[in-house]
């Protein structure tokens, strides 16, 4: 059987056997066709795109705010999770043996799907930086051919925010009330 037909039917198999655009797994899965059949990347299609979450309705969805000027750039819904890599072990070849110590694995960083507002710097670049639409603040990068995680697991394509740029804003419900807790 062909590899990739076997691919498409575990994804299938983890949505329940129905296909669930939200799901994070199939939202990578659709990034990486847009690799193969967009090559050029000038012209990609929209639904490639999350909705900016400033040009939407609030909503009880948690949101993730630049550091610097709190312009909202993400959804949680828009966080491709992925599996915990090995940690420090995958990064052993590039440091020397004396340095080679057993850490934690923690992701230090937020790979998400592309958002409306990174449009203009995704178009017909392989790689780049993702500056905060307002307030050009460097919020982390991107690669089509993918990056790999302080985890040490290997994401393709990565659109790289960094957690230390953004804070992340929750909505309450004070009775009756909504606020904004950043």
């Amino acid at each position: 059987m062909n590899e990739e037909f076997l691919g498409q039917l575990s994804l299938y198999e983890t949505m329940g056997c129905d296909v669930d655009m939200t799901c994070a797994s199939y939202k990578q899965y659709r990034l990486q066709k847009v690799t193969e059949k967009y090559p050029e990347l000038l012209k990609l299609p929209q639904e490639v795109f999350a909705s900016d979450p400033c040009s939407m309705a609030q909503t009880a969805e948690v949101l993730y705010r630049c550091r610097k000027c709190r312009r909202s750039l993400f959804r949680e819904t828009s966080i491709l999770n992925h599996a915990l890599g090995t940690g420090a072990a995958a990064f052993a070849h590039k440091r020397p043996p004396s340095l080679q110590k057993v850490d934690s694995t923690k992701c230090t960083s937020y790979f998400v799907e592309p958002v409306q507002w990174m449009e203009e710097a995704l178009l017909g670049v392989m790689d780049g930086q993702l500056l905060c639409p307002k307030c050009s603040s460097k919020l982390g990068s991107f690669n089509w051919y993918g990056v790999q995680c302080s985890c040490g697991r290997w994401v393709t394509p990565a659109f790289q925010i960094h957690k230390n740029r953004v804070d992340e804003a929750k909505t309450l419900h004070i009775r009756g009330i909504q606020q904004s807790d950043t």
